[in-house]
């Protein structure tokens, strides 16, 4: 049973992720997922915490058919991913954005080319010069704009994280999954960070599911916690009244 917090309010009633009894194992006994229920709504962003090995990640892969979910209707802008095919799956792929844990660079690459990849793979009638513009704007976006000629080796954990970013936000995605943006990060570049994804947020009006261990950054980006405990949501509500739960588990995220 969910510990329901009290006065929760989402930014929109219309439902652009709906996740409903999802389970998923890995191996006989590895069972990870088991009924996981998720709805966001259009411009909220949602953060999902729990301990370690708890499914958080499994969680948002199965969101973009990374993993594939044993059962449960994963909809996405109202269509269930799980009945698509390769092509049906990709057109939806293309709307939302994912930011990984590494940032997921092209180490032989330079910003750069890091950033014009997708654009070129999904994105076939731009010119030469409207990428570079692309590219540019989006780097002045997460403030590295200097950085455009770099090679991810010279580049800072932030930093890294940031490029990261902007090759995310590059094509313009109505969803975003960001997976421990903060993680390895100092205090002041977690926040920095933290910032960024309020402020995409706030511009772009952009749906987002945050997976993080830093509640410096689930108080500033979150409109709605979920904590997730043996495979299912446990508790759901605002940073404010999940912090003050009566439950002590609970509770003890927040300490």
């Amino acid at each position: 049973m969910i510990v329901q917090e009290k006065n929760i309010t989402k930014k929109s009633g219309e439902s652009v992720i709906d996740i409903k009894g999802l389970y998923k194992s890995f191996g006989e006994h590895n069972d990870v997922l088991k009924g996981v229920d998720i709805n966001v709504g259009q411009g909220e962003n949602l953060v999902i915490i729990g301990k370690s090995g708890s499914g958080k990640s499994v969680t948002i892969k199965c969101l973009v058919g990374l993993v594939e979910a044993d059962k449960g209707e994963i909809k996405v802008f109202g269509t269930d991913i799980t009945k698509l095919n390769n092509a049906e799956l990709n057109a939806i792929r293309i709307r939302i954005g994912f930011l990984f844990q590494n940032a997921a660079l092209y180490d032989s690459m330079t910003v750069r080319e890091n950033l014009s990849f997708p654009l070129k793979r999904h994105s076939k009638k731009l010119s030469s010069a409207e990428i570079e513009t692309a590219v540019v704007e989006a780097l002045e976006s997460v403030g590295l704009e200097e950085a455009i000629d770099k090679m991810p080796s010279e580049l800072s954990g932030g930093m890294r994280k940031r490029i990261g970013l902007a090759r995310t936000l590059i094509l313009n995605p109505e969803i975003i999954l960001y997976d421990e943006p903060t993680t390895g990060l100092d205090t002041i570049t977690s926040k920095e960070i933290s910032d960024l994804i309020l402020a995409i947020q706030n511009k772009n009006n952009t749906t987002s599911i945050i997976i993080t261990h830093d509640m410096a950054c689930a108080k500033l980006t979150g409109d709605r916690i979920m904590v997730l405990k043996d495979g299912v949501i446990y508790a759901e509500g605002t940073y404010e009244n999940l912090e003050k739960s009566e439950d002590e588990w609970v509770r003890s995220f927040f300490v």
